[in-house]
C-alpha cells in the first residue's frame, strides 16, 4: 500500500480516556465510554480520535507505563471493547490514533522483570544499566537513575523510576518493537502518536550532561542522531508498507531540527509536537507572528506541522493564554479560530470545544498527578516562596487538563455514576456539553462551524500561509491561499480594544465567521476590534 498524505486534511480530537466518559460506574473513563459518545464526536466533525495509552499498565503514570503491549488496561475494558470501538469509528469514517509508549516500559513488564533477575539474562540488554550513573536528571524525580538491589546496578529512567528506559541500541529489542507496531496496524489502528520518541536514541558512552544553562539542562539528551536512525529503520521495516499517520512527541526541537523528523525525503515521521509556544508565559500577536513564520518557513514545503494549544500534559489554554473570566467565551473562540485556520494539522484536546478551564482545588491532596506535586517541591526549593510556588502549581499542574469531561449539570458533570478518580471542575453546572448544545452561539457550536469550514475549503487545509502586520501590533493577521480561494484571518490577541488599518483593499472581502455579534460583513480600511475579537474573511478568485 502506497503511503499518502491524508494527514494534512484531518482534524484530530484527543481523548484522555480516563476522564472522558465512564460506562460502568467505577469512576474511571473507559473504552466503552468512548464508543458510547461516538455520536457526539461525529457531530463535532473531527476525522481522527487520539486515544491516550490503553495497553496493560499498573498505572503509575496513567498508562504511560506499559506492562503488556498486546493487551488492554483492565480499567479501560477488554480487547473486544477496543475492536468494537475501532469498528464503529470506521463505520463513521473516523480514524483511530494509538498513543504508543516506546521510549520506556513499566517495571512490571516481563522484559524488565527478566532483565533485573540476572546480569546474564538475555533481556538484560533490553534496558540501560550502569555501575556508576552519570548526572542526568529525571523529568519526574531527582536522578534519572535508580539502584536495583537484586542485580547491584543502576538502571536509567527519563521519567518515574517505575518507567525504565528501553535500550533501542539493541537490535533484538527494536525488532520486538517493530512487531508490536505492525500487530496494532493489523488490529485496525490508523495512526500513531509516539510518546517521548525524541529520547529513544542515547549518546554513545552516556556522558555527563554539561553544566545546565537552564532548569531542564540535564535532561537535554534528546533529539540525537541515533533517534533519527531508529525512526528511519522503523519506517523502512514497517511504516512504508501501510498508509498510517505518525506524529512524534519531540520536546526541545527548533524549526531546523524539527525538519529532520518531518522532511518527507528522510522517511521518518509525518509531523511532530514541538512545545516552544505553549511554554511561554504569554502569547500575543508579535510572539505568534514570529513563531508561526519561523516554523512555516522551515518546514514547508517538504514537511508538515501540528497546531495545538492544550493536551493532557498542559494546562487549559483558555486559562493560561486567554481570559477565563471577563472574556472566557470570546478568547476560547479566538484560539479555536487560530487553531482551525492555521497551517498544519489541528489537534483539539477534549473539553476545549466547550471552553473547559483550569481547576482550583483548595488542597493539594485533591490533585492526583505526582509529577506536578514533585515540581511544587522543586519550586519551594528554588527562589519561589510558598505563595508563589502554590500559584505556579495551580496554573501549570497537569490535572488542570485531566479533570472529567463535563457532559451536563448533573452529579460529577455526568461523567460517572460512581465516585470519579479525580474531582470534576466545580464550574460544570455552567460549562457543559448539554448546555452548549442548546445554544447556537456557544463555543461548542463555534467549533463545529469552524471544523466544517476547514474541511470544506482546501485553502484552509493545504493553502499557503502568509503573515502580515506591524511587529508591535496586537492583531495577528494572515492569509491562507490556494488557486481557488483566499482567506484573511484577523485576530485581536488581547483584552484591549484595538484599531487596525488594512491598506490596499482592492477587492471585496466577505466575513464568513467571527466570534462577536454584529461584526462588519465587509472588510474596510479602518477597523475597530473588540477584546479577543476574531474574524475570518474570504474572497473568491
Amino acid at each position: 500500500m502506497k503511503k499518502s498524505d491524508w494527514f494534512k486534511d484531518v482534524v484530530v480530537y484527543q481523548i484522555y480516556t480516563r476522564s472522558f466518559f465512564d460506562s460502568n460506574g467505577d469512576g474511571v473513563g473507559d473504552i466503552a465510554g468512548v464508543t458510547g459518545k461516538l455520536n457526539y464526536i461525529e457531530e463535532l466533525g473531527v476525522d481522527v480520535i487520539w486515544l491516550s495509552p490503553f495497553c496493560s499498565s499498573p498505572n503509575y503514570d496513567n498508562g504511560y507505563d506499559v506492562s503488556d503491549y498486546r493487551d488492554i488496561m483492565k480499567e479501560f475494558g477488554t480487547m473486544a471493547d477496543l475492536e468494537l470501538l475501532i469498528e464503529e469509528c470506521h463505520k463513521r469514517g473516523i480514524k483511530v490514533m494509538m498513543d504508543l509508549v516506546l521510549n520506556h516500559s513499566s517495571d512490571e513488564h516481563p522484559w524488565f522483570i527478566e532483565a533485573r533477575s540476572s546480569k546474564d539474562n538475555p533481556k538484560r540488554d533490553y534496558y540501560i544499566w550502569s555501575k556508576e550513573p552519570n548526572n542526568w536528571e529525571s523529568y519526574f524525580e531527582d536522578s534519572a537513575w535508580s539502584f536495583d538491589e537484586g542485580s547491584g546496578e543502576y538502571y536509567l529512567h527519563h521519567f518515574y523510576h517505575r518507567q525504565p528506559d528501553l535500550n533501542w541500541s539493541n537490535p533484538k529489542l527494536r525488532e520486538e518493537i517493530y512487531q508490536i507496531v505492525e500487530w496494532w496496524i493489523d488490529k485496525g489502528i490508523d495512526a500513531f502518536r509516539l510518546d517521548a520518541i525524541h529520547h529513544i536514541g542515547k549518546p554513545e558512552g552516556l556522558p555527563d550532561a554539561p553544566k545546565p544553562e537552564h532548569e531542564w539542562g540535564k535532561r537535554n539528551y534528546r533529539n540525537l542522531e541515533e533517534t533519527h536512525h531508529y525512526l528511519q529503520e522503523l519506517y523502512q521495516k514497517v511504516l512504508i508498507n501501510y498508509d498510517v499517520m505518525t506524529v512524534g512527541e519531540t520536546g526541545g526541537t527548533t524549526p531546523e531540527s524539527t525538519r529532520l523528523y518531518v522532511d518527507k525525503n528522510r522517511n521518518e515521521l509525518d509531523m511532530v509536537f514541538h512545545f516552544g509556544h505553549v511554554h511561554m508565559e504569554k502569547l500575543d500577536a508579535p510572539v505568534l507572528r514570529k513563531y508561526f513564520k519561523e516554523w512555516y518557513d522551515s518546514l514547508s514545503p517538504k514537511g508538515w506541522d501540528t497546531v495545538f494549544f492544550s493536551n493532557h500534559d498542559l494546562p487549559r489554554h483558555v486559562s493560561i493564554f486567554g481570559d477565563d473570566k471577563d472574556y472566557w467565551e470570546e478568547s476560547a473562540k479566538l484560539f479555536a479560530t487560530l487553531e482551525l485556520t492555521m497551517w498544519g494539522t489541528p489537534y483539539i484536546y477534549q473539553g476545549e470545544e466547550i471552553g473547559m478551564t483550569n481547576v482550583r482545588f483548595d488542597d493539594i491532596d485533591e490533585y492526583q498527578d505526582q509529577a506536578s506535586k514533585k515540581r511544587y517541591e522543586w519550586a519551594l526549593q528554588s527562589s519561589k516562596n510558598e505563595e508563589e510556588a502554590w500559584e505556579y502549581f495551580l496554573q501549570y499542574n497537569r490535572d488542570n487538563s485531566r479533570t472529567p469531561m463535563q457532559w451536563n449539570s448533573q452529579d460529577h458533570g455526568g461523567f460517572t455514576t460512581g465516585e470519579p478518580w479525580i474531582k470534576v471542575n466545580p464550574n460544570y453546572k455552567r460549562i457543559n456539553v448539554e448546555e452548549e448544545s442548546q445554544d447556537p452561539d456557544s463555543i461548542l457550536n463555534y467549533y463545529k462551524e469552524l471544523i466544517a469550514l476547514r474541511k470544506a475549503n482546501t485553502a484552509l487545509k493545504r493553502g499557503n500561509l502568509e503573515l502580515y502586520g506591524e511587529e508591535d501590533s496586537q492583531i495577528l493577521a494572515y492569509t491562507r491561499r490556494d488557486k481557488e480561494e483566499e482567506f484573511l484571518i484577523l485576530l485581536n490577541i488581547s483584552g484591549d480594544r484595538v484599531e487596525y488599518r488594512v491598506d490596499n483593499i482592492n477587492e471585496d472581502w466577505k466575513l464568513v465567521i467571527g466570534n462577536y455579534d454584529k461584526q462588519p460583513e465587509l472588510l474596510s480600511q479602518n477597523n475597530r476590534f473588540q477584546p479577543w475579537e476574531a474574524r475570518v474573511y474570504i474572497i473568491n478568485k
